[in-house]
């Protein structure tokens, strides 16, 4: 790994074995983008790689060139990286090359999650500053590239060198110009309820993108997209990822101009946005991850894994193998006592769970979702002897104890709004706006992030509390704080996270051993900026099995596992009503953060067997489901979208589990392989089933020993369908392979 620095080609070439990112000072001192891919030989100048020096388009009106971070108003018409507005009233910035350094490791964002670097040798930071004097503006901008990862982490920090205030209308983290646009746009959307949904287009002249104005990530677009090449796969092909490590309103577009040039930005949605730099202030953006990978999506999603499971993630469980849980929510909603929930946590403990959360409805007088959001103090009537007697109950039972909150949100119907109306999000001369019968607290107010830490922090310490649920239900209307005059209320959204922020930060401090698990009605705020606090999210409020291959397939691709909570649930499924086998509803809930959402004490004797076995089975391969290389083998979204297929195997290649799933049920169905990778080709594998084949119709003879290189090259043998107890809808089988 190296960042070179060539003075006599004026040129800077990030370098490690996997990628390169080149960028040029041009010879009117802006920066030009040369190169981001496969690694390019060191030493060399590749200069001839851009397309024409640049000195204006007073020649050539709107020429495309490469630049690193464009700005307009100068003849660049394409979509900007910057836009500002100066004391004049006018917005024309040209930013030339001032100054850089070159230095080890990786530092913080002040407010802001960010990857970070354990060992001062696995990166190194450019940090180049430009400049425009007349504006009075400066730009530093910041590149990090990891020694064995194949990426770079950008970020901008713009300064205020002038003696009068300025408006930053639009910052992005990074911007991006590639030299064609023969791409697919691949990104995650959807609705409650069924996120993370994959759709691919082929890029096409003008603009595409993902955003949100919510407030926070939200439901509808994940902030990552990738371009692909459209003979891309999982396994071969082109491909760069773009993940924005940021919770609230966001944009990332891809733009085709007319000479076939295709420019991607990424950063802070700049719709409603504006922010006001004092003198000598300075703005610092959210980072954004960028990959390159030459071996398909699945090497992208990889290098997305291992930096944020291993470089996101932080504190005590960043490295731990999370609990199985079940929690009382579809067991129960609002209507529990204390006997009720200790018989669901004795009959949990009793199939091998390890740690009870009780959902929402312990505190004020929350019987039902209109009301007492905001009031968290225990209630009594449900609760007597309160959240801690019921903790260390919990704790004799044999397992651990956990809680849900909503930190952000308050009830009209609360003592919390009755003494701070004013701590609700509105704007003064209209009525609010509810959902889900809650308001959103101005979380832009130090007063009321201060308010939230000291109540959460009262509660956390109140009993033996080792795991959190952090719920976010609803999104921002009216936005606007009565703490920002007029003139900055563009900035109250970008303020609001960073207020999230800040409560995260501050509890994770003080309970270390705490699990947080964020949520944002299942995955509304699914993102590279929470799991920096949380290391694990509750992926959706659909529980449905079938459902969940697709969202658990979409968000995978910048996400691993181990952040992707996933629960069996009961049937009919509360969100679909369908009925799927308790099987199936393991098998595809394996792959995540494993737990339960119903209630153990209606099982039947042979559920309860069953569940047993699911939790025994999981506990054998937990390292593995959470932590191994997840590949994708068959997609939900492609084909007849009848048949999912996915794996995870250990980093030495010596174990895997796959899985195997068909949606319906076919007639005389013919036989079937599934190949698969990432194994060892000179290893012989021990192929085993779950459940096992005592337990279904026979098939092939199981267990075999099949070599590696048959495996991934001839295939697995499907077992078929064709038995009478294989018959059905919503089938999944597990393959468990172990190196002799």
């Amino acid at each position: 790994m190296a960042i070179e620095w060539s003075a006599a080609a004026r040129e800077f070439h990030l370098r490690n074995d996997q990628v390169s990112y080149v960028i040029r000072v041009l010879e009117n001192g802006s920066l030009g983008h040369v190169y981001f891919g496969a690694t390019l030989a060191e030493g060399k100048s590749y200069g001839h790689l851009v397309p024409g020096e640049f000195y204006g388009f007073s020649n050539r009106l709107g020429q495309p060139v490469p630049l690193e971070f464009p700005t307009g108003g100068t003849g660049d018409y394409r979509i900007p990286a910057l836009t500002v507005e100066l004391p004049d009233g006018s917005g024309a910035v040209e930013l030339r090359y001032k100054s850089h350094r070159i230095l080890p490791g990786k530092a913080g964002l002040p407010g802001l999650p960010s990857t970070y670097v354990d060992l001062g040798l696995e990166a190194e930071t450019l940090e180049i500053t430009v400049a425009d004097h007349v504006a009075q503006i400066e730009v530093r901008l910041l590149y990090t590239i990891y020694r064995d990862r194949p990426l770079v982490v950008r970020e901008a920090r713009i300064v205020n060198s002038g003696p009068s205030p300025v408006i930053v209308r639009g910052a992005m983290s990074a911007s991006l110009d590639l030299p064609d646009a023969g791409w697919e746009f691949v990104s995650l959307s959807g609705e409650w309820a069924r996120e993370c949904h994959v759709e691919r287009l082929a890029l096409r002249p003008g603009r595409q993108s993902v955003s949100s104005t919510r407030g926070a990530s939200g439901h509808q677009h994940n902030p990552f997209v990738a371009l692909t090449r459209p003979s891309t796969t999982e396994e071969h092909g082109e491909a760069y990822g773009f993940s924005l490590v940021y919770s609230g309103n966001f944009l990332l577009e891809a733009e085709v101009d007319s000479f076939g040039t295709t420019r991607v930005r990424a950063g802070i949605n700049p719709d409603g946005f504006s922010w006001l730099l004092g003198p000598g202030a300075e703005f610092v953006t959210p980072e954004v991850v960028l990959v390159f990978s030459a071996g398909g999506l699945g090497e992208l999603s990889d290098a997305y894994h291992c930096l944020f499971r291993e470089r996101l993630a932080s504190g005590p469980w960043r490295d731990r193998v999370r609990p199985i849980v079940i929690n009382n929510w579809e067991a129960t909603y609002f209507n529990f006592d204390e006997p009720k929930l200790l018989a669901i946590a004795s009959a949990a403990h009793d199939l091998g769970i390890e740690l009870f959360v009780l959902d929402d409805g312990w505190f004020g007088r929350r019987n039902d979702d209109t009301t007492s959001l905001g009031d968290w103090q225990v209630n009594l009537s449900k609760l007597p002897g309160g959240l801690d007697s019921l903790a260390r109950k919990v704790e004799d039972i044999g397992m651990r104890f956990g809680i849900w909150i909503e930190p952000e949100m308050v009830s009209r119907h609360s003592d919390l709004f009755a003494q701070h109306p004013e701590w609700a999000i509105g704007i003064p001369t209209r009525p609010r706006t509810e959902g889900r019968n809650q308001y959103v607290l101005d979380m832009s107010r130090p007063e009321v992030v201060n308010h939230l830490f000291g109540v959460v922090s009262q509660i956390l310490g109140s009993a033996p509390i080792a795991y959190v649920k952090w719920d976010m239900n609803r999104n921002i209307t009216e936005p606007y704080s009565p703490t920002l005059p007029a003139w900055r209320q563009g900035e109250f959204m970008h303020r609001y996270i960073l207020g999230v922020y800040s409560l995260y930060e501050r509890l994770t401090r003080a309970f270390p051993e705490v699990l947080f698990e964020s949520c944002a009605g299942g995955g509304g705020r699914f993102d590279p900026g929470m799991l920096a606090f949380a290391p694990q999210a509750w992926t959706s409020d659909d529980t449905d099995a079938i459902e969940r291959l697709r969202i658990q397939w979409g968000t995978s691709l910048p996400y691993p596992l181990s952040s992707m909570s996933a629960h069996v649930s009961a049937v009919p499924n509360h969100q679909v009503g369908r009925v799927t086998p308790l099987a199936t509803r393991a098998a595809v809930a394996f792959f995540g953060v494993f737990g339960y959402e119903l209630d153990p004490t209606t099982l039947s004797v042979e559920e309860r067997a069953d569940v047993a076995d699911q939790v025994a089975f999981y506990k054998q391969w937990r390292d593995l489901l959470q932590r191994g290389r997840f590949l994708r083998l068959r997609s939900p979204f492609e084909g007849d979208r009848d048949e999912t297929a996915w794996m995870t195997v250990a980093r030495d290649g010596r174990s895997a589990v796959v899985g195997h799933y068909r949606i319906l049920s076919r007639p005389n169905p013919g036989p079937q392989r599934l190949r698969l990778r990432g194994l060892d080709p000179t290893a012989a594998y021990r192929v085993s089933t779950w459940p096992s084949a005592g337990q279904v119709a026979a098939g092939p003879a199981i267990p075999v020993v099949l070599g590696g290189d048959e495996l991934m090259s001839a295939g697995l043998v499907l077992e078929s369908n064709r038995a009478s107890a294989e018959r059905g809808d919503f089938r999944a089988r597990l393959y468990v392979l172990e190196a002799t």
